[in-house]
């Protein structure tokens, strides 16, 4: 901690009449010990308790992603994609893949469609599962909440286990299609799972919305205007809490989803409490597009017998895939030259993109409130630095 009386403004732009009859304190929030698995450093001005101005700093976990994928195969790096927001590994499976096959014309069998989505859909629960308990737990709440979404997420996490062999780093999705089937009695099993998911979320939002200490420190706190959001290309549950109705799954209808019938959950104020809120809700539309899919899930194969796996060369050109992820708009920009590799690759990840209204979102509000804005974007680092 440092005390200044002088904010380190350019001259004639500090926010106060007289800085010099104002004394100012600067607070580093962070790094954290770099063995943790996400770093990340917030340099806050404060003028008592508020927040006049903070300054994100990224790059701690910074691993190459991007020149590591222009050095290998297609298909090597797929597993990278997992490393990426490692709690959604599955939804980035099929982004990528989605550009690459975009890029090599590539057709993808319906069973292996419908798997894609009862995969993201099932990804997307786990996420704002845990999600809710994290948020509980930046407001001090550490414990029972995030025990009790933890232990609805890992239902979850033993169908992925069962089908991939993995609980997070799937390395599931393919070019053209999935690795392989479902195996003997999964489908039940997720079955299971989904129904029993409602009496977990009227718990948990009897929990939270009935909570007067969870209203107070969220409502009316971190609130952006919708026009900013966009500007700044802020996706996913922060855009849909500010009310606008943007969800990539309704605007590109990618895989199938076409093919189901959700609503798209708007919040009003675009605060904490309506991010909070968006994330319930969606889980609820999830549970329905899940219903219907394991309901019609055809037969056949799953993965397109054209697709060359191995010395996969996909003609020159470029493509850009993009997803619904449960963070907000996941997309790969890849462009080849005929060669093995991509001659160029990029991801557009949502959790660094949803943060760039950081500051916005902060001043004004108490340092307590930080912390508590900053998990309800939801970010994971290793799609920030990446």
């Amino acid at each position: 901690m440092n005390l200044t009386r002088a904010a380190p403004w350019p001259a004639g732009t500090a926010p106060f009449a007289d800085p010099g009859e104002t004394e100012l304190l600067e607070l580093s929030l962070g790094p954290q010990h770099p063995s943790t698995h996400g770093v990340f450093r917030m340099n806050a001005l404060l003028d008592g308790e508020t927040v006049v101005r903070l300054q994100p700093v990224f790059g701690y976990l910074h691993r190459n992603h991007e020149q590591l994928a222009e050095r290998m195969s297609y298909l090597a790096s797929m597993p990278f994609t997992d490393r990426l927001d490692y709690f959604c590994s599955l939804t980035n499976n099929w982004a990528y893949a989605l550009t690459v096959e975009k890029l090599a014309g590539l057709e993808v069998p319906e069973r292996a469609e419908y798997l894609r989505v009862i995969l993201a859909e099932l990804t997307r629960l786990q996420n704002h599962t845990v999600f809710l308990g994290f948020l509980l737990g930046d407001m001090g709440a550490w414990g029972s909440v995030l025990m009790y979404g933890f232990r609805q997420r890992d239902a979850v996490l033993d169908l992925f286990e069962a089908l991939t062999g993995s609980r997070m780093m799937c390395d599931y999705l393919r070019f053209g299609g999935c690795r392989c089937d479902l195996p003997p009695g999964w489908a039940a099993a997720a079955r299971l799972v989904v129904d029993s998911y409602p009496g977990f979320l009227d718990e948990m939002e009897q929990l939270l919305t009935e909570n007067e200490i969870l209203r107070a420190r969220t409502m009316g706190i971190g609130g952006v205007e919708a026009k900013r959001l966009v500007n700044a290309g802020v996706s996913g549950p922060l855009l849909r809490a500010a009310g606008l109705s943007h969800d990539l799954r309704k605007v590109d209808r990618y895989g199938i989803y076409d093919r189901f019938s959700f609503r798209i959950p708007l919040g009003e104020k675009g605060d904490v409490y309506d991010r909070l809120m968006i994330r319930l809700l969606e889980m609820r539309e999830s549970l329905n597009i899940l219903d219907s899919a394991l309901r019609d899930l055809p037969e056949g194969p799953v993965i397109n017998p054209q697709a060359k796996l191995r010395n996969f060369r996909p003609p020159a050109g470029e493509a850009y895939g993009r997803i619904e992820s449960p963070k907000g708009e996941l997309g790969f920009y890849l462009i080849s030259d005929q060669s093995p590799q991509p001659y160029r690759y990029r991801v557009r990840p949502p959790s660094l993109i949803n943060l760039t209204l950081l500051e916005e979102m902060c001043v004004g509000a108490k340092i307590a409130d930080v912390m508590v804005i900053l998990g309800s974007i939801d970010i994971v680092l290793g799609e920030v630095d990446r």
